[in-house]
């Protein structure tokens, strides 16, 4: 809310109004959208927010000392403020703005490279993303970086005695996703982040989908560094955000050479910036950046925990309808996982499922899920995945049951 104050009183309802795009039909149905775990929707304050800066308040941002330029530029910089409180930061010049979590993952891959030697290892597991999995494959390639991996158990947790046998004297980095955008698993990562730092690594944690539906607070998970994407927290694409610890930021090096990310530039030697501007290089997402930090707000108006208990309750309510069906099978059941249903339908490929379900309006994920280390530990070559948001109701959980058995229904 506006005041500050937070709805303890959850109404999904109130909260679908808010959102345009979900009053629309497809193919003459009523829209469900359950692909929130690849990009949620938008509410009517950030594209107002939008439509506002683009309006009346758009300018460059920095040393423009123009009134459009201090106006952005304050807009700007109190879009890092929200970010930092989101997290539980220290301090904003412990967030860099990034385009997204691929560019804030690589951006620490590509300065800790620089040090890496032959041999070094980076620990992920086998839950991850490709985006936190090929940065590190590039040391590999490049460096002589060893990756080793964390199994999965069969119910989808992490294997954490086996984390706890892969470090070692030449551990590098642990990067390990906080929650999996697949199986939905919320991920121990404060022990994962004491275990490493005991034995003398750093650790980055994946949050998009955590920051999301987790508790992403930095300072109790402990690690180095968090990365977040906003477009899966109601903000738009081409912005994200890396936190860091304030040592772990000074250590690295530039990512990128520009404008903004510099002291002094002479013909013969160049200065550079403290954090976080150091990573900034060029003229940065204004727009989006003004964006994220109108989706973190107008979110912090919900409670939290009324929110995760809602999308679970979504969850649960889809699973327990489809209890007894000998023809599914759903990927990952630990307790206390974030609502996500990933599932594969016996002897139908994940792509028609998924385009028949279109046919009744239901909007959901097919594929790989850019988890391929995973879907061979999990024996799958593709499957189908819906996954809750907090506009999300119980119409919309029956309405994707009822098109999982229909779209079912067609390859008997």
């Amino acid at each position: 809310m506006a005041d500050g104050s937070v709805v303890t009183l959850f109404d999904p309802y109130a909260v679908r109004a808010q959102f345009p795009i979900l009053s629309r039909q497809v193919n003459g149905r009523p829209l469900v959208y359950l692909d929130n775990a690849a990009s949620a929707q938008k509410p009517r304050a950030v594209i107002d927010a939008l439509v506002a800066t683009m309006e009346g308040g758009y300018a460059n941002v920095h040393r423009g000392l123009h009134t459009l330029s201090n106006e952005a530029t304050e807009a700007f910089e109190k879009a890092r403020e929200i970010v930092a409180r989101f997290l539980n930061a220290e301090s904003p010049e412990q967030v860099v703005w990034t385009k997204g979590g691929t560019e804030a993952i690589n951006l620490v891959a590509n300065g800790l490279g620089l040090s890496i030697e032959p041999g070094d290892e980076i620990i992920v597991s086998e839950m991850e993303h490709h985006s936190n999995i090929v940065p590190w494959h590039l040391l590999r390639e490049r460096r002589g970086a060893v990756i080793r991996w964390i199994p999965v158990l069969d119910d989808g947790s992490l294997d954490m005695a086996a984390y706890a046998e892969l470090l070692g004297p030449r551990t590098r980095m642990v990067a390990v996703t906080h929650m999996s955008n697949v199986l939905g698993t919320i991920n121990p990562v404060a022990e994962i982040s004491r275990l490493a730092h005991a034995a003398g690594a750093q650790v980055l944690i994946d949050g998009c989908q955590g920051a999301v539906h987790a508790t992403p607070d930095v300072q109790a998970i402990g690690c180095d560094f968090y990365v977040l994407t906003g477009h899966k927290l109601f903000a738009p694409t081409g912005i994200g955000a890396l936190y860091g610890k304030a040592e772990a930021l000074e250590a690295l090096p530039p990512y990128q050479g520009g404008g903004e990310m510099i002291e002094t530039v002479e013909t013969d030697r160049v200065t550079y910036a403290k954090p976080p501007h150091r990573f900034e290089a060029g003229t940065p997402p204004i727009l989006e950046a003004i964006g994220l930090g109108v989706a973190l707000e107008w979110l912090a108006q919900y409670d939290r925990t009324s929110v995760q208990a809602h999308e679970h309750a979504l969850y649960q309510h889809a699973v327990d309808r489809l209890r007894g069906q000998n023809w599914l099978r759903i990927l990952g059941q630990v307790e206390g996982k974030g609502a996500i249903l990933t599932f594969a339908v016996e002897g139908a490929h994940a792509h028609d499922v998924a385009q028949i379900m279109d046919r009744y309006g239901v909007a959901v994920r097919a594929g790989l899920h850019c988890a391929e280390p995973l879907a061979k530990r999990m024996g799958v070559t593709s499957s189908t995945r819906a996954s809750f948001a907090l506009y999300n109701t119980v119409e919309d959980a029956d309405a994707f049951v009822d098109a999982l058995i229909k779209a079912r229904n067609f390859f008997v």
